[in-house]
């Protein structure tokens, strides 16, 4: 089981987590998340052991703008909350970059949306459905994913904590590629609480 953690803005934080070896470090890049990495700390992403995968979250951001993020910060991997189309996708894809595209699942989520985007992204990302693209600190039904048809691995989002791993060891799911964690591991929006990742990589891994 991969494991992603998502939302870093703080240098000695970022650090403190790499140094646990999580398979992804997501960063932020959407100016209205809490999480928001600042360009100061965001020059640290190219640091970050070359073993982990640098992830870049984007939000409905210009395409253009998205390539020079990720050639600025030599990010591994995209992750786009908003309502990219495939051929944005698509793009970011012939670009050589990890394309993973994010959907809030709710109860009348309609999964044949996704099927457009399956030969182009490397993964989907399933998270609880906000208005504010993620980071509500909520889990969303996992039963509704009993509606996905599709091959194409996933990672598992949305309020995923501690609580949680002795379930997630339950899940029998092959496309289930990695789980993806954030706000309920936080000291304060941005700044994870060490310890417990510790006993929850301990847990999961």
């Amino acid at each position: 089981m991969k494991i992603k953690v998502c939302g870093m803005k703080h240098a000695a934080n970022i650090a403190e987590v790499a140094n646990l070896h999580p398979d992804y470090l997501g960063f932020i890049f959407y100016p209205k998340s809490p999480r928001f990495i600042s360009e100061v700390s965001a020059e640290l992403i190219k640091y970050v052991p070359a073993e982990i995968k640098t992830v870049g979250v984007f939000v409905n951001e210009e395409i253009e703008e998205v390539k020079i993020k990720i050639a600025k910060h030599q990010l591994k991997a995209v992750q786009l909350h908003g309502a990219e189309s495939v051929a944005y996708c698509t793009e970011l894809k012939s670009a050589g970059i990890e394309v993973i595209k994010a959907f809030g699942v709710h109860p009348d989520f309609d999964f044949k949306q996704l099927e457009p985007y399956a030969p182009i992204v490397d993964y989907f990302l399933f998270d609880t459905q906000t208005p504010a693209h993620g980071g509500s600190g909520k889990v969303f039904d996992w039963k509704l994913l009993d509606d996905y048809q599709l091959d194409q691995p996933y990672f598992l989002s949305g309020g995923i904590g501690l609580e949680h791993a002795q379930q997630i060891k339950t899940i029998q799911d092959p496309r289930l590629y990695a789980i993806d964690v954030n706000s309920k591991f936080e000291l304060e929006p941005g700044l994870k609480d060490i310890e417990q990742l510790k006993e929850f990589f301990d847990n999961v891994k």
